[in-house]
């Protein structure tokens, strides 16, 4: 008898996100019992604001809604899309040039596929979030890491993007605000970077998803806005779920030249088709909606930013750059590798992830997750008494 044939080999080499498998692991020793407190999740702990979901349930009642939909999203939704891009974005787009996703996660797989050719070299600049290699190398492309430390605030220059240019190189990921690190490119290092790829005609793929989430006066500005002329080579990526706390709706987007929104359609057409029509209606109430609750919830997360970064800062051998968006902070501890802790000797952050989820019953994500090893990743979208509890069992462990 034939042995079954074999699994796909390119699906076998995909790993399961790390951040979602920290945050079920902590979910998991909760539901046993034990005090675990996560700093895992990248989601607002908010609820949606009432109109949204006022919105949703009014669309329950319209029988139109319970039926097929184009692919490319609902013309509210595109329209209004449009006019955010528009207007956080500097760039003045046809709703044409809008297709509505399942989350944002589908856009960045939906870009990749739309502009990277088996052979390519996508430059990732690192830290990065966890899905983008994987999602390069599903679209048969080659993920080649540019690594920036705390010293340099996590974010890239071009003389490094240079040095890792190569004849095979035609796409770049821009992330500003960052996930992981919270950093914020200025206007001028945008401006540079943007004006590089635009000389050599590479691809830009720019996730703005925490575009509205910056602090301290800073305002992300977009590489399309800084660089105008780049709009024919760079794909947006976007979405409502970590402005308006609607992790749950599942609904992103994409933004970029018609050409390239032709393919990505197309693929959508076949993978998923419309995304859920109740949810669309309510990202649209989002976005064209009163922005008050937001606002209120970007306030909430400058003070735990505040909060973690100066608590963080008092442990001995942490060093915390500040972050200026998202909602994570990313400090550097190789202070804390290689010492005695509880009588474990942590040599990585992997491992000293694990003497915190254990020792302290913390959990963070290690900065294999997202890059070289020494860093943690962790997110302050959590309340504020659990938020401040954490980094005090951080301080008792490494006292």
């Amino acid at each position: 008898m034939t042995s079954r044939a074999p699994l796909s080999r390119k699906l076998s080499a995909i790993a399961e996100s790390a951040t979602l498998k920290v945050d079920a692991k902590a979910k998991a020793l909760q539901a046993a019992g034990r005090p675990v407190i996560s700093y895992a999740a990248g989601e607002p702990d908010f609820a949606t604001p009432s109109f949204i979901v006022d919105a949703a349930a009014k669309a329950l009642q319209d029988p139109k809604n319970y039926r097929y939909t184009p692919a490319a999203g609902l013309p509210v939704l595109r329209e209004a899309i449009a006019a955010k891009t528009l207007r956080d974005s500097g760039l003045e787009v046809a709703p044409s040039q809008v297709i509505v996703t399942n989350g944002g996660k589908q856009s960045v797989y939906q870009a990749f596929q739309t502009v990277v050719n088996p052979g390519d070299e996508v430059l990732l600049p690192a830290p990065y979030w966890t899905t983008y290699p994987e999602a390069i190398a599903l679209a048969d492309g080659t993920p080649v890491e540019v690594f920036a430390g705390a010293d340099q605030d996590y974010k890239v220059t071009v003389a490094q993007l240079e040095a890792a240019r190569t004849d095979k190189t035609t796409v770049l990921v821009f992330v500003s605000p960052s996930n992981p690190t919270g950093s914020v490119y200025t206007p001028e290092e945008t401006a540079e970077i943007g004006r590089w790829a635009l000389e050599h005609g590479i691809w830009v793929i720019t996730d703005e998803i925490y575009q509205n989430l910056t602090y301290e006066g800073v305002r992300a500005v977009s590489i399309v806005e800084a660089v105008p002329e780049l709009a024919e080579q760079t794909i947006l990526v976007n979405g409502v779920a970590k402005t308006y706390a609607m992790t749950g709706w599942r609904v992103g987007w994409m933004v970029g030249p018609a050409d390239a929104m032709k393919l990505a359609g197309n693929l959508q057409s076949h993978l998923s088709s419309n995304v859920n029509n109740v949810a669309q209606i309510a990202a649209a109430a989002a976005l064209n909606g009163p922005q008050d609750e937001a606002e209120q919830f970007r306030l909430a997360f400058d003070r735990r930013r505040q909060l973690i970064v100066s608590e963080l800062a008092k442990i001995d051998g942490v060093e915390v750059p500040n972050p200026l968006g998202a909602f994570y902070v990313y400090p550097d501890v190789r202070g804390l590798l290689n010492r005695s802790w509880g009588g474990v000797t942590p040599t990585t952050s992997l491992e000293l992830a694990d003497l915190i989820l254990e020792k302290a019953e913390v959990a963070v994500v290690p900065g294999e997750a997202f890059g070289p090893s020494g860093y943690l990743r962790l997110s302050y979208a959590l309340g504020d008494d659990q938020l401040l509890e954490g980094v005090q069992r951080l301080q008792r462990l490494f006292a």
